[in-house]
């Protein structure tokens, strides 16, 4: 409940700085668009120069400086929305700040991944974009786009009903495990008796965004890197050997989470020491990771943001058999099943229940469980391996879990 106006805090701010500064560069865009027009003519009068040069067998002349109408500017974007992945590939190739992905329904986003034929996905873009490392993206028809460091930042939400049905059905590959699930109870109903400070977050944003970028080498813009003091290293170790406790505890897409975790919290040591600085509190901007802003982020993973993932995931969370069951029981009602062969279920190919070493498991914990029983079957009179057939209990019909 309520999702939109949370996000809606947000991305106002973040929409009302963004137009400002879209103001500015379309002043500058428009500038640029003429000097390009005045380029094209004096390119074009140039080339014909060149080609009169060498049918005369002269000394061709060289290319005017005013044919260059130089690189052309940014159209800042803080946010976006709905957008290709070949699209949000060309702004983050020219803006090496990154740029936040906002979708007020993510399951349908992530579910819409897999949407090219021949088996492509988007997929492997966003595991990137967590790494912030080099990523190209092959475009069908033009150029391919090169980004030297893909960052990208992800927020949305989702009914639990649906973020249920996506993370039973999802693939294990990490993707889901970069995501911090937030699912707090709901609020009481009271009337707000003060409004959240917009203009805060506007100048935090207007102060972030005036961080200078160092140049590499080459000339190519980068990042800083903000290292962590000796004790803050201290602390990073104890907190790893925290987390490989919990992984003892885990199975499954929670096992998952937890193993990000240490990356994780490094990554919001230095978001919240850069919110400090961006909101007014430190005088200065972060130049090392100091045990006060890891103790924070560590302190904020354990108390929060592990138990609201422990929510998210719980059904998820199970055994491997007791994930396979569940994916079965919903595809027996799918179906309208009575009784079912095990190589019905792989023949289905259904998402999780493809190959017999995944089917097995479900069909040991429904038959644990007593929603399913094993029928007698005559021998197969062709030799191989015996069919088998199982009846479903009634109640699998009339119990939805």
């Amino acid at each position: 409940m309520n999702k939109s106006p949370g996000l809606d805090a947000v991305l106002i701010p973040l929409k009302s700085v963004q137009d400002g500064k879209r103001a500015k560069a379309q002043a500058a865009l428009t500038e640029w668009k003429a000097r390009a027009e005045v380029a094209k003519l004096v390119e074009s009068t140039w080339k014909e120069a060149v080609k009169a040069a060498v049918k005369d067998g002269a000394e061709p002349p060289k290319r005017p400086a005013s044919a260059n109408p130089g690189p052309e500017p940014i159209m800042p974007r803080l946010h976006v929305t709905d957008i290709t992945v070949e699209k949000l590939a060309v702004i983050l190739a020219a803006q090496p700040r990154g740029t936040l992905v906002a979708r007020d329904e993510l399951a349908g986003w992530l579910q819409s991944m897999s949407r090219y034929s021949g088996g492509g996905s988007d997929r492997p873009f966003w595991l990137e974009a967590y790494g912030g490392r080099p990523h190209s993206v092959e475009r069908m028809g033009r150029e391919s786009v090169y980004v030297d460091r893909l960052a990208v930042g992800v927020l949305g939400g989702t009914q639990p009903d649906r973020l249920r049905t996506l993370l039973l059905k999802a693939d294990d590959d990490g993707l889901l495990a970069r995501f911090f699930p937030v699912w707090p109870n709901p609020a009481p109903i009271q009337r707000p008796t003060r409004a959240y400070d917009e203009g805060l977050i506007e100048r935090a944003i207007e102060r972030l965004w005036a961080l200078e970028m160092p140049t590499d080498d080459e000339g190519n813009k980068r990042p800083w890197f903000v290292p962590f003091t000796d004790e803050a290293r201290d602390l990073l170790d104890d907190f790893r050997k925290q987390v490989r406790d919990w992984e003892g505890e885990a199975e499954g897409l929670l096992l998952s989470f937890i193993g990000k975790l240490p990356g994780l919290a490094v990554r919001m040591s230095l978001v919240l020491g850069m919110l400090d600085w961006a909101a007014g509190d430190a005088d200065a901007e972060p130049h090392n990771v100091t045990p006060y802003h890891f103790g924070r982020a560590a302190h904020l993973v354990e108390s929060y943001l592990l138990p609201m993932a422990r929510r998210a995931y719980a059904d998820a969370a199970g055994t491997k058999g007791e994930r396979a069951g569940r994916r079965l029981v919903a595809l027996i009602r799918e179906q309208g099943w009575t009784r079912f062969y095990a190589r019905d279920v792989r023949r289905i190919e259904r998402q999780g229940l493809a190959r017999m070493e995944d089917i097995n498991p479900g069909i040991e914990a429904l038959t644990e469980g007593d929603l399913i029983r094993p029928l007698e079957m005559d021998g197969n009179p062709k030799g191989g391996r015996p069919q088998r057939l199982f009846a479903v209990n009634p109640i699998v019909h009339k119990v939805q879990a």
